[in-house]
């Protein structure tokens, strides 16, 4: 058995040649603290988000998939309201009891999930 603590970070990717552009969706529009990376080969940006992190690097494009992020927010009126005032297109996610949600596409093709507990 492995006895979990907590979630630590989690990995968005995005297409090469385009994280500039995800540094600045990822702090402009999505209101994220960036944080000090490690110097790697590779590029990209490490961000807080609640008491975990988000890592920004880069991969070739891949065709969209059920894989996603999922992150509770306080706000879900407002946190949609936020994103469709950007331009965010969003996919509307199957009912569950007890929360309200919905998922939002970055720019770069990435799925994510923002949930409300009722």
């Amino acid at each position: 058995m492995i006895n979990f603590k907590r979630a630590d970070h989690f990995q968005i990717v995005i297409p090469p040649g385009r994280l500039e552009e995800a540094r600045i969706f990822y702090t402009d529009i999505i209101g994220l603290e960036p944080i000090e990376r490690p110097r790697f080969k590779s590029k990209g940006y490490w961000f807080n988000i609640a008491n975990i992190q988000l890592h920004l690097s880069t991969e070739e494009a891949m065709p969209r998939t059920s894989r996603h992020n999922a992150f509770e927010v306080t706000d879900i009126a407002a946190a949609r309201k936020h994103l469709q005032n950007h331009g965010v297109e969003f996919m509307e996610e199957p009912a569950i009891p007890g929360r309200e949600r919905f998922s939002f596409i970055d720019p770069f093709g990435n799925r994510i999930e923002l949930l409300e507990m009722l």
